[in-house]
């Protein structure tokens, strides 16, 4: 061992690997147990320093150590007189100290992949954390991450839905995720961030590993409320029982009926699921239909030849990274209370502050603000002297509901990311529901609204259906 130490400290580069594997050994021990311990609270820069960083200059300098040796042998070779040895160590381990130092090489092995699969292992953990994909590409994923944390999937990791099980597809994120950095980091990234729905995973093999679309729900109520922009603010309600369905016995029906296994949907469309082109229906007897678009109205959809078969995220394109329209928005925040309805005109004000063009998130809220404290202070003074603070803050969330949904640095306005749930603000259902999808014979993809929705109530300030369900 003494030789194999002096072998090294002669050699410049197994001196370097040395002292590289020797430091990120110890740093990386010292912050694993800081995270175990709690006394380092491990964000997305620490890991991938911990975690990826040290590790990687530790295996780095366990190849340096071996290459500077035989790169040491073999100048000693080509200069015999200088005192080279044989192409090849010979190794008794008959020889005590021989056999001594072979134990100690094994241990040494034995500890550097100990390191090696622990570091592995927490590197796998990082890079799937939720942490290090939303946070780490700050400008990139910021977007993203900020509507990410308010969805209903607030807590579900980002990996479930973009990787899911298996080794296979964890191959192949890790993959593009080598081209996404080298994106990053010399800013070839688009603005904004397109969806990628052709290369998404299945739902049957991602959303379906939590929810179960051939379970029967039945019907859910929704009650809708939104204000109109006149001076009180008036509230109205459209209350609608929405026939979400699935599999009850042997019979589909509903909403949910769209993805029953027994039911086969394809389609074909533009790359963006958003125009579509041909669809064919495969039923549980095997009877096949296929509708089509009329010669001269396809109006892009099929661009695509290629066919998908239909599953959650063809209606659920949204899930998680959802971003609101601004009306949507104002309705929410008048209802939760985080805007006082009491305040004239604010929502019909609210929405023509949301709706103006600025640069930048700063920009946003310093003129959204300017104009509302400008408004009250001008129309109403009695409002703006008496109920400052309720104004400065209706000023202040609409900012934030700004700020969540527009991102003037990524290119994103209200309109980029839309939402097909429904057909409020998108097409949504229409895009197959529109009365040109047509068999041969003439036969059309239903239109028939009561298919998944019964209306009860349409624009009532108090609807009588609500006060009925009341207890």
């Amino acid at each position: 061992m003494r030789k194999f130490f002096a072998a090294i400290s002669r050699n410049l580069l197994s001196l370097v690997g040395a002292a590289a594997t020797t430091a990120a050994a110890i740093l990386f021990l010292a912050m694993f147990a800081f995270e175990a311990t709690g006394i380092v609270e491990t964000g997305p820069y620490v890991g991938i320093l911990s975690f990826i960083v040290l590790p990687g200059l530790f295996l780095g300098g366990l190849v340096l150590i071996p290459a500077g040796l035989w790169l040491q042998n073999r100048r000693a070779l080509k200069n015999p007189e200088g005192g080279g040895g044989d192409a090849l160590p010979v190794f008794d381990l008959n020889d005590p100290r021989i056999r001594k130092g072979f134990f100690i090489f094994i241990a040494l092995t034995t500890l550097n992949l100990a390191i090696l699969g622990v570091a592995g292992y927490k590197g796998i953990e990082v890079m799937d954390s939720t942490s290090f994909c939303g946070e780490t590409c700050h400008s990139v994923m910021e977007p993203e991450h900020a509507n990410f944390i308010r969805s209903p999937h607030a807590r579900v990791g980002c990996v479930s839905c973009h990787i899911g099980p298996g080794a296979n597809w964890f191959v192949k994120s890790k993959l593009a995720g080598s081209w996404q950095l080298v994106a990053v980091t010399f800013n070839l990234y688009p603005r904004p961030i397109p969806t990628p729905v052709e290369n998404l995973r299945p739902a049957r093999e991602t959303c379906e590993q939590c929810h179960w679309p051939s379970k029967f729900v039945g019907d859910r109520l929704k009650v809708l409320t939104h204000y109109e922009e006149d001076e009180a603010n008036s509230e109205f309600k459209n209350v609608l029982l929405l026939r979400v369905g699935g599999v009850q016995g042997r019979v589909s029906r509903g909403i949910h009926w769209h993805v029953d296994p027994a039911i086969k949907i394809r389609y074909r469309a533009d790359e963006k699921r958003e125009k579509i082109g041909d669809v064919e229906m495969t039923l549980p007897d095997g009877t096949v239909k296929m509708f089509r678009i009329a010669a001269g109205e396809e109006k892009g959809a099929a661009k695509d030849p290629a066919w998908r078969t239909m599953d959650c995220v063809d209606c659920h394109n949204r899930p998680t990274h959802i971003y609101r329209m601004p009306q949507d928005e104002l309705d929410g925040a008048l209802l939760a209370g985080r805007i006082d309805r009491s305040l004239p005109f604010v929502r019909r004000e609210g929405l023509r502050a949301l709706q103006g063009a600025y640069a930048s998130h700063e920009e946003a809220r310093a003129t959204i603000r300017e104009q509302i404290l400008s408004f009250y202070g001008k129309n109403y003074p009695e409002v703006a002297a008496q109920k400052r603070d309720i104004v400065t803050a209706a000023a202040e969330e609409l900012g934030k509901i700004y700020c969540i949904n527009v991102w003037p640095s990524m290119n994103i306005t209200w309109s980029t990311y839309p939402n097909h749930v429904g057909h409020q603000n998108t097409p949504g259902c229409f895009r197959c529901h529109d009365g040109e999808h047509k068999t041969a014979l003439g036969e059309e993809i239903s239109q028939d609204c009561s298919t998944c929705h019964t209306l009860l109530a349409q624009e009532e300030k108090d609807p009588a259906i609500l006060k009925q369900l009341q207890p």
